[in-house]
């Protein structure tokens, strides 16, 4: 091909390429179309382009679906690299989810400190959640050199509130706690006198998103919903230090 006819083809595929980007609507054009079509009282949060396939991420609160540039289809489901493997809609549910850890209400939580400490989780449980249990016999057993913040989150029955109000009430509120989730034993009822932050707690999961327990949230705000075994832990700690 001559000089020539290679730079007339480039200048009108550049042309081209900005006369597509000049027509390409705007997220939050984009975002006017979509919401009413995906239904009555549907609230979307926000419209991004993505880098891959043209599409747009639709958000709504922690859901994501994904859109073409005309608002008329609807994806739901993951995307994944298949170079690389990664699920890329995973990566940006856990971006979305990641809180400050420092405005945790530390206070709130039993505190346990195991070896030097130097690991630190807060876990989200209720006192009749089976998975808590079974997380706190394995894998909190197992694993060193963590410092665990357990918020006792009561939301499977109206129990848990009664049996959190006794642990929080004990003299030793930890063995206590570790006395009813490891080996059974029911914790004491608590004083009338007793002051629990039973449903601070609870307004601080609902705000946090926390559905299920347990929920496990990491130094750097990232969260795991639901129990790990000790190699899935140690993978994740081992993540954070990269």
């Amino acid at each position: 091909m001559k000089k020539s006819k290679f730079v007339l083809l480039l200048l009108s595929v550049l042309m081209a390429s900005c006369g597509q980007a000049q027509n390409a609507p705007s997220e939050e054009e984009i975002k006017k179309l979509v919401e009413p079509r995906l239904g009555e009282g549907v609230k979307v949060d926000s419209v991004k382009a993505t880098p891959y396939a043209g599409l747009y991420e639709i958000r709504m609160g922690n859901e994501i679906l994904y859109t073409d540039k005309t608002g008329t289809y609807v994806f739901n489901g993951h995307i994944f690299n298949l170079t690389t493997g990664t699920d890329l809609t995973r990566e940006r549910i856990d971006d979305i989810n990641k809180i400050k850890f420092s405005d945790l209400p530390l206070d709130k939580a039993l505190k346990t400190v195991k070896g030097d400490g130097s690991r630190v989780i807060a876990v989200f449980e209720d006192p009749n959640c089976g998975y808590c249990k079974q997380f706190r016999k394995t894998t909190l057993k197992e694993v060193d050199n963590v410092t665990v913040y357990t918020f006792l989150y009561n939301i499977l029955r109206e129990d848990s509130f009664t049996k959190s109000a006794g642990v929080w009430c004990s003299a030793d509120r930890n063995k206590a706690w570790d006395e009813w989730m490891v080996n059974g034993k029911t914790p004491a009822t608590a004083a009338e006198s007793c002051t629990t932050p039973n449903q601070d707690v609870l307004a601080l999961g609902r705000k946090l998103g926390v559905t299920g327990t347990p929920s496990i949230f990491f130094a750097d705000g990232s969260r795991i919903p639901g129990a790990v075994d000790t190699k899935a832990l140690e993978a994740k700690f081992a993540k954070l230090k990269q």
